[in-house]
């Protein structure tokens, strides 16, 4: 009796399984078809992203290259095209070298480049800090103290990955002022930061004997 029982059930399911087909075999078939086509579209999309990437690559290496044999004005060039195609990877890391290279022969437009990438939320904060203190680097030459100061506070949050290097320029300003007493303080403050770099901090005993012996000639340069 089991077996028939058993017969019949399979017998009823066959049918159900055959009605559902009639009613809805056709969007099964469509749903399958745009399946199908999506992961084609993906698959195309990933291997053109790739590609994409690998020539990118090649192109900022070779604009590298132009850079380390002293075509900056070449390599510049480069790496603003490579800025306008590369999109969040090698297009962020393009805009920072062709700011870069611009320091070399003409120091405004180079800070105002860094000044965009500052002021871009699309970088991320590390990066817009990067590229406020590479502004404020370039121009602490010409800027006053409190303007130095006001291109860095935005750095000196507690936290901020750059706060020892934003103090080091600050210093390095007050030291060339003769404010030995403000050198002071902000270098103090990188020796008592647990986030400062080694080699920042073996700068700053540098900096700290010469605001001992109350001179500030020879200032070394900030890195």
């Amino acid at each position: 009796m089991s077996d028939i029982f058993r017969e019949i059930d399979e017998d009823l399911r066959r049918d159900q399984a055959a009605d559902l087909w009639k009613k809805y075999g056709s969007w099964f078939l469509a749903f399958a078809l745009v399946l199908v086509g999506a992961t084609a579209a993906y698959r195309a999309y990933v291997h053109f992203e790739t590609q994409k990437s690998e020539a990118l690559g090649a192109r900022y290496q070779a604009a590298l290259e132009l850079s380390r044999t002293g075509k900056s004005a070449e390599a510049a060039k480069e790496f603003s095209a490579i800025a306008n195609e590369g999109g969040a990877g090698y297009g962020v890391l393009a805009r920072f070298r062709a700011a870069a290279e611009l320091q070399a022969t003409d120091k405004a437009a180079s800070a105002g480049q860094f000044d965009a990438l500052a002021n871009d939320a699309s970088v991320g904060p590390v990066l817009q800090g990067l590229a406020r203190l590479r502004a404020a680097t370039i121009l602490s030459d010409t800027l006053s103290a409190a303007e130095l100061a006001q291109r860095l506070e935005p750095l000196l949050a507690q936290g901020s990955s750059w706060a020892p290097s934003a103090r080091e320029l600050l210093g390095l300003s007050a030291l060339k002022a003769g404010d030995l007493a403000g050198a002071g303080k902000f270098f103090d403050a990188i020796t008592t930061d647990p986030a400062a770099p080694p080699a920042l901090r073996q700068r700053t005993e540098l900096y700290l004997a010469l605001v001992k012996s109350g001179t500030a000639s020879a200032v070394p340069q900030a890195q």
